[in-house]
């Protein structure tokens, strides 16, 4: 099936566990409501953007506008991919690529959170190694980057089976306060090397020049 205007709409990324997809509307009202139910524990904050600093309603509806966001704003220089991630037919969570000037620069940032209830059965990291499929052997990246604060193990934990590795560290605010994040890059060569979960795509080719690939 044919999803014009916008192909990406038929892209699939699977792997033994997961289905990746750019949510419909459908897709994206279950997203939200995941984002709604929690995606960490309340006495924690892993983002340096504190969206989940607010109640279940508002959480919901941020993660609703801010992919028809991502959608509306795209453009082949400077493009965000913010995919449904779902398991056994549900939607857990959301994994998100990025870049600018991908034509030019060939690299990648990735980002993603899950929903509480689905963390700890290693779901975090077969999500990101489709994303890093989709980078590296869909659109032919050089480099994928990536960034945690440095007390978020299961962060850190999944970039380091992944085969990235640190890149310095960076100091941001968060609340008001000083926050240190450490910078990882994964190569194209640590990729392939540390490769361990089998990922297909389907409908890549239909959308492939909206990424400058």
């Amino acid at each position: 099936m044919k999803h014009r205007p916008w192909p990406l709409y038929g892209l699939r990324i699977r792997t033994p566990r997961l289905e990746l997809r750019l949510p419909d509307l459908e897709l994206l009202g279950e997203l939200s409501a995941v984002a709604a139910g929690g995606v960490h524990a309340p006495d924690a904050m892993p983002f340096t953007v504190p969206w989940t600093d607010c109640p279940p309603g508002e959480r919901g509806r941020a993660v609703f506008q801010h992919v028809l966001g991502t959608i509306a704003g795209w453009q082949e220089f400077d493009w965000a991919l913010s995919l449904a991630v779902l398991h056994e037919g549900r939607v857990v969570g959301r994994q998100d690529v990025t870049s600018k000037s991908f034509s030019v620069t060939r690299e990648v940032s990735t980002g993603s959170w899950l929903g509480i209830a689905h963390q700890g059965w290693g779901i975090g990291t077969e999500m990101r190694a489709a994303a890093l499929h989709l980078a590296f052997a869909g659109l032919g990246a050089g480099t994928a980057v990536s960034d945690a604060m440095t007390d978020n193990a299961r962060s850190l934990g999944v970039s380091r089976r992944l085969g990235y590795l640190p890149d310095g560290l960076t100091v941001a605010t968060l609340r008001g306060e000083r926050v240190t994040l450490q910078r990882l890059r994964l190569e194209r060569a640590r990729w392939e090397e540390h490769r361990t979960v089998a990922v297909t795509t389907e409908g890549l080719d239909d959308c492939r020049a909206m990424f400058g690939a």
